[in-house]
């Protein structure tokens, strides 16, 4: 199957979630100390957002072929959301902002979960629409 619109959508979601993961491993979480120079406000809105909302996005434009990859690279955009949720909430013990990053964490968790359930969601109805 050639590639499609859903599935580069998707790989830029990956790609910008593996980019942030890198730079708050790289700089311990801190603001500025990693390969980009933003904090972790600005990271979280440049590079956590936008795969939120590119993954719905190829998730709904993918209507017909069967897309077995795409579910499979949504359920990967889900885990990566979700380890970033877990990591902001297991940080958020040391930080005096504690109680933001602990609903900041479970809300990615959240949103993590939502978006891996649509990749099975993708990988179900593709496999019913092989028979």
């Amino acid at each position: 199957m050639p590639i499609s619109i859903p599935h580069i959508l998707s790989g830029i979601s990956i790609a910008l979630l593996v980019i942030y993961g890198v730079d708050v491993v790289v700089g311990g979480g801190g603001a500025g100390d990693g390969f980009l120079p933003f904090d972790a406000m600005t990271r979280g809105v440049a590079f956590g957002f936008p795969p939120i909302i590119l993954s719905i996005v190829a998730f709904f434009i993918a209507k017909k072929p069967p897309y077995t990859g795409l579910g499979i690279m949504l359920i990967i955009t889900g885990v990566l959301i979700i380890i970033g949720g877990i990591m902001s909430v297991t940080s958020s013990v040391e930080t005096e902002n504690s109680a933001r990053m602990m609903g900041e964490g479970g809300s990615l968790i959240v949103i993590g979960i939502i978006i891996a359930a649509l990749g099975a969601i993708k990988i179900k109805k593709s496999k019913s629409s092989v028979k």
